[in-house]
């Protein structure tokens, strides 16, 4: 994790990036309406670091700029930017979650997603073929917005799955996010991403990279899936077996388990002997990359917030209301 000065130090870049060349006056404004306690001289010495280590110069007159090497730098410090947001992200979405799939209500992480507003019906034939596959049920909900243009979805996240878990006491601890071929069961992974260390949105790089397969699921075919996976203590192994099965059953997905030292769909050998593993790939991710497959998605975001399950509807239904 980033720490403290690590932090100002990349947010006082960022703002020189962004509004090159700048003062010090109006980049202690700006560092101010950000959070920051700080002061003209501690800015004033900070940017004569900057100066010596050859990241900002100066500009007659007008304040600073970066150097190349300074956007550099900035590159690099957005890495350590992005890990951070996403994990505190997830970890924030994970305790909203509220859904109780016994009752099947609550608040449940969901992504969204816009398509044009003339290929609608495109988008909803495809969401419902993919409710009546194996991984369905696929429960959607429309956004409002003020385009005329693009009609904006949402359906419900993964991490949904976590939040569930939690308010059970169970906590399950994301290692993975990865590509499985999918059959009507999980047959094996085919790339894996380490969640620990990821610095970015996996779904959307697997997304955005053509990497998933699953139009090929509505034909019946072997389907490429997005899923992740996560350790829980063995001791709880039944009830979030449950659990899981339950809000899978509401709200779509696919769904592995997998005891301690059992091989199968682990992707990074076998789980110590404590924990179990739960690969789980979302409704959501599918449908996503279902929509961008077929050139559908534009604007999207898989991580969007917390909605309550009441406002979801299954596709086909939602399709004939528009």
């Amino acid at each position: 994790m980033a720490t403290g000065g690590e932090r100002r130090r990349y947010d006082l870049l960022r703002l020189i990036g962004e509004n090159e060349p700048i003062g010090s006056i109006r980049l202690v404004d700006l560092m101010q309406q950000r959070g920051y306690s700080i002061k003209d001289r501690t800015i004033r010495l900070m940017l004569s670091e900057l100066d010596e280590e050859n990241l900002t110069e100066k500009v007659t007159g007008k304040g600073r700029r970066l150097t190349a090497e300074g956007r550099e730098e900035l590159r690099r410090g957005d890495v350590s930017g992005r890990f951070e947001r996403i994990r505190e992200r997830i970890a924030t979405l994970t305790s909203e979650v509220t859904y109780d799939p016994a009752e099947d209500g609550g608040e449940v992480v969901f992504g969204s997603g816009r398509v044009p507003a003339d290929r609608v019906d495109d988008a909803f034939e495809l969401l419902t073929a993919l409710h009546r596959s194996s991984v369905g049920p696929v429960p959607v909900s429309l956004i409002e917005t003020d385009s005329d243009s693009e009609v904006e979805i949402a359906v419900p996240s993964s991490i949904t799955l976590d939040g569930i878990l939690l308010s059970r006491g169970i906590n399950a601890r994301l290692v993975t996010g990865g590509l499985v071929e999918y059959d009507g069961e999980i047959d094996r992974y085919i790339d894996a991403i380490s969640g620990e260390g990821s610095t970015m949105d996996v779904v959307r790089l697997l997304v955005e990279a053509g990497r998933t397969d699953v139009g090929a699921i509505l034909d019946d075919r072997e389907g490429i899936l997005i899923v992740d996976s996560r350790e829980f203590p063995l001791t709880r192994f039944d009830e979030a077996r449950d659990l899981s099965t339950a809000a899978r059953d509401q709200l779509g997905g696919v769904l592995d388990f997998r005891r301690p030292r059992e091989t199968g769909q682990i992707p990074a050998g076998r789980s110590g002997w404590e924990f179990a593993s739960l690969t789980y790939g979302g409704v959501g991710e599918a449908a996503f990359a279902l929509l961008h497959e077929h050139g559908l998605l534009q604007e999207w975001e898989s991580l969007d917030g917390v909605r309550p399950r009441a406002a979801f509807e299954p596709a086909p239904t939602l399709r004939e209301r528009l």
